[in-house]
């Protein structure tokens, strides 16, 4: 597997113990004792007697801290004695994995694999996978699984089809068995209307939800099919689960939505159908709101939606296409919407780790000017880097909307666009540069005493090493690609701000033969090292280039400037 320590992966485990808070805090508790997975909801019911969880974080821990919560319930919850509403088939019941940031859906399943392996195998707990991360079609469904519940599983585990996938085919009396399994991230999401009538809003809810309205004929009578089952007429939106209901708080009606794949019907486009149902129909959409918590990716794609309707660049940073957004769904009319608690990443962000690029530009000139030897050159020629891409990316968002260039909007936007991840992804390398040199000094602190530890320590000076020649070099990669940006808004972009693109073009060199020098400094002992060896190369080769990229550039400016 790839390296995942910056990827973030969800994981809502619902336990079978929802009215003994001592049992449920037990099992919590063992979630807050893994570092890098973060325990965001706790919500236990009564009536269904079934506790909902929501951990986020790396995936290793992650699967760390559910595993460690599975283990503890089965240590505390009977299945034996229990009774509640909700369908349940073990102490544990369902165990969903689903990616947020970083991991795909494939890599996700790995996973869940490897919870189920351990769960299986150390904690004798049979376990089933199901949705991605399935082992056949028949198994992908929850409910089939799960169907007979607890009760009916000590004869359903001993059909050769419903063998578990880890585990022995033997009933655990006690904990039952678990459902792991990989799905996609689901928002709840409700849109608001100016009626009070919860039929016109299940109306527009029917119009739009995936499995829309029973079919009638002329005469308003169900249609059924030669088996006698109701025809449904299918709704327009793929993935959406929707009702309409009137909330009293409010005194309004809502449509009621799950989106249970954003990839496929995203909340903007949920929510642009809710428009134009509801105008249909003569009523109109007033604002919407948000249940829990939503992807970063859910909102920034709303905002360029929104954006690119109002032909306008899409390159601007996140807090904007963010406004952008919450404006333009009206996310924040019935209550204040605060990105900081409704964002998944920004919720997981440790507000104790304080970052270089946080700072104000004095505090970050008066860190580097002082005694530490960290910040150095490496995150200062990332900070050119991404300085270089942002003075690109200006011209491209000044372009976009120069007055006669109208019909331009969209080459820019693309550019804009472009510029800002360079100059995103340059800017965590800033940090990045400097915890690559507090990993190398980790490690030269190890003890060195007797034969294995040496070892160890050699090995861990080399891994470290590496990682902070890595680094340096993705900065020259990105920087050297930032000249095509500063090329292109040197010959297309806005002429009154060629000398901008001209800037650009010295920062880009100024990165890239920044982070040359911190390449070849710490490759010094590594130069035929394997992973080393190809990139010191095609270092050197950048930072020759760069040369005639920036002369190249400087000539375009100046022939418009004269």
């Amino acid at each position: 597997m790839k390296d995942f320590k910056n990827a973030i992966i969800e994981c809502v485990p619902n336990f079978s113990e929802g009215r003994n808070m001592d049992i449920i805090t037990q099992i919590t508790d063992e979630i807050e004792k893994v570092e890098g997975a973060k325990l965001l909801d706790v919500d236990p019911g009564k009536a269904t007697n079934r506790t909902v969880v929501t951990i986020v974080g790396n995936p290793y821990a992650v699967v760390e801290a559910a595993y460690q919560a599975i283990k503890k319930a089965g240590e505390l919850i009977d299945m034996r004695t229990h009774k509640g509403e909700h369908p349940r088939m073990g102490a544990t019941d369902v165990c969903p994995l689903i990616p947020i940031s970083g991991i795909t859906m494939e890599e996700t399943v790995e996973f869940a694999k490897m919870l189920g392996k351990r769960v299986g195998e150390e904690l004798n707990i049979p376990v089933y996978l199901y949705e991605y991360a399935a082992s056949a079609d028949y198994r992908k469904n929850l409910a089939d699984i799960r169907s007979g519940e607890y009760e009916g599983f000590a004869a359903k585990i001993t059909k050769p089809e419903w063998k578990p996938d880890y585990g022995t085919a033997a009933f655990n009396e006690k904990s039952g068995a678990t459902v792991i399994g990989v799905r996609d991230f689901l928002i709840a999401y409700n849109v608001n209307l100016n009626t009070t009538s919860t039929r016109r809003a299940n109306a527009v809810a029917f119009d739009i939800r995936e499995k829309g309205r029973q079919k009638k004929d002329e005469k308003g009578k169900p249609v059924k099919d030669a088996n006698g089952e109701a025809v449904w007429e299918p709704g327009l939106l793929k993935s959406v689960k929707g009702i309409g209901w009137f909330i009293e708080e409010y005194g309004i009606a809502q449509i009621s939505m799950n989106l249970t794949n954003m990839n496929v019907t995203p909340m903007h486009i949920a929510f642009d159908t809710a428009c134009e149902r509801a105008t249909a129909r003569g009523m109109r959409v007033t604002g919407s709101e948000l249940v829990g918590l939503v992807p970063l990716k859910a909102m920034l794609d709303a905002g360029k939606y929104f954006l690119e309707k109002q032909k306008r660049s899409v390159g601007v940073g996140d807090a904007e296409l963010i406004r952008i957004a919450i404006k333009s769904m009206g996310l924040d009319e019935l209550s204040p919407f605060d990105p900081q608690k409704k964002i998944i990443e920004y919720r997981m962000q440790d507000t104790n780790v304080k970052k270089l690029v946080d700072m104000t530009v004095t505090a970050f000139a008066a860190e580097t000017a002082s005694e530490s030897p960290a910040p150095g050159g490496g995150s200062i020629a990332a900070y050119c880097g991404a300085l270089s891409a942002a003075l690109s990316t200006m011209v491209a968002n000044l372009s976009s909307h120069k007055k006669g260039w109208d019909e331009r909007w969209k080459e820019f936007s693309d550019y804009a666009d472009r510029g800002q991840a360079m100059m995103k992804e340059m800017l965590a390398l800033v940090d990045e540069d400097t915890n690559a040199f507090n990993l190398i000094m980790a490690a030269f602190g190890l003890p060195k005493g007797n034969d294995e530890e040496k070892a160890a320590r050699k090995l861990a000076i080399e891994a470290a090493t590496i990682t902070a020649i890595k680094v340096p070099y993705r900065t020259m990669e990105l920087a050297f690609q930032s000249f095509d940006l500063a090329k292109a808004m040197a010959e297309k972009g806005n002429p009154n701000s060629v000398s901008d693109a001209g800037v650009a073009a010295l920062c880009a060199r100024t990165a890239v033969k920044g982070a040359y020098l911190n390449v070849i400094i710490n490759a010094q002992d590594l130069k035929e090292h394997p992973e080393v060896k190809p990139l010191v190369e095609k270092a050197i080769a950048m930072s020759e280039a760069s040369d005639a990229r920036e002369k190249e550039i400087m000539e375009i400016v100046i022939s418009k400037i004269k």
